[in-house]
């Protein structure tokens, strides 16, 4: 018989280690379940889901070059086409009178009044607003930028490190 990829056979579980199964198929061929390959959630024990001598259906997933199987035990169980999760519902907008209801977007994303991504987090009015920015910084300003703080940081961790070793490894006039 041979073992094609794609193909659901019966087999039954010959050995259990800490990585996975060892399910014999038919004629002496024996494959392997990977413990990320038994369940859909997380498998912590191999143990607490096969048994030894346990009829399983498996899914021939690879054959390698060497004669190694890779079996799956959680393919071919026929999921329906929708997804498992509700889909996810956004949150009802606040209305901005009631002082403050404006929700702040940090990253890419803009507040729900319309502000941009490139706004500052207003602290003075309660934390509640979104001030856009007067001016977008560009890409090789936030870089320079970014290089100068890391820079003034290493010069200050060197400074901090040298004054703490004493004489051996203080700086030598």
């Amino acid at each position: 018989m041979a073992i094609e990829v794609g193909t659901k056979l019966e087999g039954k579980v010959t050995g259990i280690t800490h990585f996975g199964a060892f399910v014999d198929l038919s004629g002496g061929v024996t494959g392997l379940v990977h413990i990320s390959e038994i369940a859909d959630n997380y498998v912590k024990d191999v143990n607490d889901h096969l048994k030894i001598n346990d009829v399983v259906t498996v899914k021939v997933i690879n054959v390698d070059k060497d004669g190694k199987i890779g079996l799956s035990i959680k393919q071919t169980v026929d999921k329906p086409a929708t997804e498992s999760r509700p889909p996810r519902t956004s949150r009802p907008e606040r209305s901005s009178g009631s002082g403050g209801g404006e929700r702040f977007s940090g990253g890419g994303g803009s507040s729900s009044s319309g502000g941009s991504a490139g706004g500052s987090y207003n602290r003075e009015r309660g934390g509640r607003s979104f001030k856009p920015a007067a001016n977008k910084a560009t890409f090789e300003d936030k870089v320079s930028r970014f290089l100068k703080d890391s820079e003034e940081r290493i010069s200050s961790i060197k400074k901090n490190t040298e004054s703490k070793r004493g004489g051996r490894g203080a700086k030598r006039m």
